[in-house]
């Protein structure tokens, strides 16, 4: 093992944002806890800046993957971009002083909330060369999800119509961009006001969820990516009417209820559960189509570490354009 892999003169403790028990933003708090260090074939990443998603506030309250982590205390974060600060025995891939960016460990704990991250080193990727660390931040989580959900589960093609709702957040930027990119006709639902920037990311449909239910006005549909739910609205429901027969709803955040199940059958279309994995090897494609202009990256806010609460605040208020993103100051 190499100097680097050791690494024993760097300190044994660093910042991280820890919640003792369930609740509101106000349970977040910046404490010091002891610094990871990389097992064979994980790398260390000082961390420059995490993105914060829906499932971090959802945790937080005690739904997303609360059941995954178990009883607090942890630390929440999935979404990391810094710097390779060691390698563990094994890693050929990449090395000390590289910039990556990832998802590691989804949805067992990343502990992205803090200043330094270790997990296997393919869960990683170079990041995109031509932004920085906080919009790098921003990508993995959002935009894995949107690959996976658009070219994986939905495998879609060339001139099919894919209705994508909640299209202006996170995942949803990304989605209008990845089915754009693969030759879809995209429509998209949001506020009116981005209705003007979801068409500079490729939608060619725009509808106003505010005024308007998008089954009403909308039809032949072969793809739904549906990031709303049923909770809100019916809004998976409500998707299957706009589907053609044999068309796929992709529902990504409630899951597919037995209700929604039967609702699709006796439509005669087809639904499929979503939960995004981390994946180095379609981080590196993504970093590629950003870097080559193909996919814009949006940041509303960052925000510094120990504010962690209230970016927590910012995003549960809803109405986010793209991603918020954490600060470590490293």
């Amino acid at each position: 093992m190499s100097a680097a892999a050791t690494d024993d003169t760097n300190p044994a403790t660093m910042r991280a944002v820890v919640q003792d028990a369930f609740g509101g933003p106000e349970v977040l708090r910046l404490k010091e806890v002891a610094r990871p260090k990389p097992l064979p074939t994980e790398v260390l990443v000082r961390v420059h800046a995490a993105g914060v998603n829906p499932v971090d506030w959802k945790t937080r309250a005690g739904s997303g993957m609360a059941g995954v982590l178990g009883q607090p205390p942890f630390v929440l974060g999935w979404d990391v971009s810094g710097v390779v600060e060691a390698v563990g025995f094994g890693v050929t891939t990449l090395a000390v002083g590289d910039e990556v960016y990832g998802m590691p460990w989804f949805p067992r704990s990343a502990g992205g909330y803090a200043e330094y991250v270790a997990a296997p080193a393919r869960q990683f990727a170079r990041k995109p060369a031509s932004v920085d660390h906080v919009h790098a931040a921003a990508v993995p989580l959002a935009a894995l999800t949107a690959w996976q959900a658009v070219v994986d589960t939905a495998q879609v093609q060339r001139g099919q119509r894919v209705l994508i709702t909640a299209a202006a957040g996170g995942v949803g930027h990304f989605a209008v961009q990845f089915a754009r990119h693969l030759g879809a006709h995209v429509v998209a639902t949001a506020s009116a006001a981005r209705h003007p920037w979801l068409k500079e990311l490729g939608a060619d449909e725009t509808v106003d969820y505010s005024t308007t239910r998008f089954e009403d006005v909308i039809r032949d549909v072969d793809v739904v990516i549906e990031l709303v739910g049923d909770t809100h609205d019916g809004s998976s429901t409500r998707s299957l009417k706009v589907l053609r027969p044999g068309g796929l709803l992709v529902a990504v955040p409630e899951g597919v209820s037995p209700e929604l199940a039967q609702a699709a059958e006796a439509a005669g279309v087809r639904v499929t559960p979503f939960l995004v994995e981390p994946d180095g090897a379609a981080l590196t494609t993504i970093a590629g189509l950003i870097d080559a202009g193909e996919v814009a990256v949006e940041v509303e806010q960052t925000f510094p570490l120990d504010q962690a609460g209230a970016a927590h605040a910012r995003g549960e208020a809803g109405r986010t354009r793209g991603k918020l993103v954490l600060t470590t100051a490293n």
